[in-house]
């Protein structure tokens, strides 16, 4: 059960009500942490900018991909609310049925470049308390990335660790679309909603 919950799309300002349809595109919904969230509509506002400015590719890092790092990052954190929420995204953004399976595993995983494995690398360390984030992953990370594409790959890292701790306190209940896709994806690795659940 949420410890807050959510507002109702048609209870937005119109200005936000309008901003938030962007999560529809990557999730099919607008979801129950935002709708939360808009019950501070300047907190609403300021995450929708902050995804949108995280998400958006400008070098290599691709959407795919960036909602694959989400997933590590929640994997790591333990969020279930945002581990659904990235596979679903993943899956949207066109990620194979291995890849969406391997994620969690992808050290061992022939599904991910040596590239891609040292960017997930990097965001299971970063994801980690205490920081795990060592000069060896940082040279493992540079080897393959440019600085422009490993800022992006931190914003993803930082905007999920934002997105798990909020998810996780919140007791966010979780939407049925995520739900169903997590269930056919990652219930391998024993993910369940857990007290994201309906």
């Amino acid at each position: 059960m949420p410890l807050i919950a959510p507002l109702e799309e048609n209870d937005f300002a119109p200005d936000l009500r309008e901003r938030v349809q962007f999560f529809k595109g990557p999730l099919g919904v607008v979801p129950n942490s935002v709708r939360t969230m808009a019950r501070r509509p300047r907190i609403a506002a300021a995450f929708t900018e902050l995804n949108q400015a995280v998400m958006e590719c400008q070098g290599r890092v691709t959407p795919e991909f960036k909602r694959l790092l989400g997933y590590v990052t929640s994997y790591v954190s333990g969020c279930r609310y945002c581990q659904a929420h990235t596979i679903l995204a993943s899956e949207r953004f066109g990620a194979s049925e291995a890849r969406l399976a391997d994620a969690w595993n992808f050290q061992n995983s022939p599904h991910f470049s040596p590239a891609e494995k040292a960017a997930l690398a990097f965001a299971q360390a970063a994801a980690e308390v205490p920081n795990g984030v060592n000069p060896e992953v940082g040279e493992a990370l540079r080897q393959h990335w440019s600085d422009d594409d490993i800022v992006e790959i931190m914003g993803v890292v930082a905007l999920f660790g934002y997105l798990n701790r909020w998810n996780d306190s919140m007791g966010s209940a979780l939407e049925d679309l995520p739900t169903d896709v997590a269930a056919r994806h990652i219930s391998h690795t024993g993910w369940t909603p857990g007290k994201h659940g309906g």
